[in-house]
């Protein structure tokens, strides 16, 4: 990306949360705040001021899979840059006198989300969907949390924290060449260790209500789809863009605004390597709720009943100029490239993603949700009522 002035890179690391001890949840995301707290020669305070010196915009987190670090920066910053994520990644202090401070942080970060009804609902809608280790939440338990020892710190990293399977992308405006001897200079006598498949889904189709005395209903609902990797992907992911992809999409203008039954709607494709599905959300009133349930779920289920030529043509105008948006972002180009390179085993290039979304047709569209209707609903309620869920979903209410 020789035009731009910054490089960035995206470092995924096999340490992410299905990793963790069914017991210590939150685990990973400890891990991941310790090992930045001073490395190499580096103490906590003068890591942050190394950062800010090489005008670093950075930023970490896990995830399912892995533990991921990103990094954007002016291009003359990038060499030492990767010198100093070699640090923090091999070299990590892991200070035992900031264990407390790490774990009070990881607390009150998810006593703040559970206090987010949306966050609740969906959190548990992932549950259901996955099942109980691909669906364990990215901020852990306070039971979990509370349980760290420096020892499960000091344990998790040796065992998670090697080159094995590890991705580092970069993009912007680098020499390819050099970035591949710099990037072999500092981790390239890295240790390997073990990687563990990640298990295969163990969801069903359930229906649980949360009871809360709210003025608001929330609505998660999920369904199987197929994963990035999978051919048919973009026969989805074309779908469901015309149902839920900005403000002319179905549910948008069919049950927000049409209808005026809640205050937002939105469905998006979520991918593991191994499975996937599509994940939906709804806000509303409880006197609206059983009406906004019933109209959103018609609505996917519908799709192919009027679907237009022009429908997809504005899908298609969207997404390419996400796209070109991202040719103007180092650090969205390497996140993407470390994603592909995770899931389809390679980075799949601009024009040829613009290729593939140009071919689609109706047709395509017709074909796989004809083969994969949605059906077997996980559905997630919290209100002061619970909903009755509609006999086409398939759902099983308990």
């Amino acid at each position: 990306m020789s035009w731009l002035r910054t490089a960035a890179f995206s470092l995924n690391l096999h340490a992410g949360v299905y990793r963790e001890p069914a017991h210590l949840g939150g685990l990973s995301g400890m891990v991941c705040e310790m090992i930045q707290r001073g490395a190499g020669q580096y103490s906590s305070r003068d890591l942050v001021a190394a950062q800010d010196n090489l005008g670093i915009d950075r930023n970490s987190g896990v995830s399912t899979s892995f533990v991921s670090f990103g990094a954007a920066m002016p291009s003359e910053s990038l060499k030492a840059a990767i010198s100093l994520y070699a640090d923090i990644t091999r070299n990590p202090h892991l200070p035992q006198d900031q264990l407390d401070d790490a774990r009070m942080m990881a607390v009150q970060e998810l006593r703040a989300m559970e206090d987010e009804p949306t966050h609740r609902v969906m959190r548990r809608l992932r549950e259901l969907h996955y099942g109980d280790v691909l669906g364990r939440s990215n901020y852990g338990t306070e039971t979990g949390i509370q349980d760290i020892t420096q020892e499960d710190v000091r344990d998790f990293y040796q065992t998670n924290y090697h080159a094995t399977g590890g991705v580092l992308s970069i993009a912007g405006k680098v020499d390819a060449a050099e970035v591949v001897d710099w990037a072999e200079a500092a981790f390239g006598d890295w240790k390997t260790g073990e990687l563990q498949d990640l298990p295969c889904p163990a969801g069903s189709a359930k229906y649980e209500h949360f009871e809360s005395a709210s003025s608001q209903t929330h609505i998660g609902f999920a369904f199987d789809a197929v994963p990035y990797s999978h051919p048919d992907y973009f026969k989805l992911r074309a779908g469901m863009g015309i149902l839920s992809d900005g403000m002319s999409s179905r549910l948008f203008d069919r049950v927000r605004e049409k209808r005026g039954l809640c205050y937002t709607v939105t469905a998006s494709c979520h991918s593991l390597k191994n499975g996937g599905g599509v994940f939906g959300y709804a806000g509303t009133t409880p006197e609206r709720a059983q009406e906004t349930l019933n109209v959103t779920l018609h609505e996917i289920e519908r799709l192919l009943e009027d679907i237009e030529t022009s429908e997809l043509e504005r899908w298609k105008v969207r997404i390419e100029s996400g796209l070109i948006m991202e040719q103007e972002s180092s650090a969205s180009r390497a996140s993407s490239m470390a994603s592909d390179f995770y899931q389809i085993g390679r980075p799949m290039t601009t024009v040829e993603l613009e290729t593939v979304i140009e071919s689609l047709e109706l047709d395509d569209i017709r074909e796989y949700w004809s083969a994969n209707p949605p059906k077997d609903y996980r559905i997630v309620t919290l209100g002061p009522n619970p909903l009755t869920i509609p006999e086409s979903s398939e759902s099983t209410a308990v």
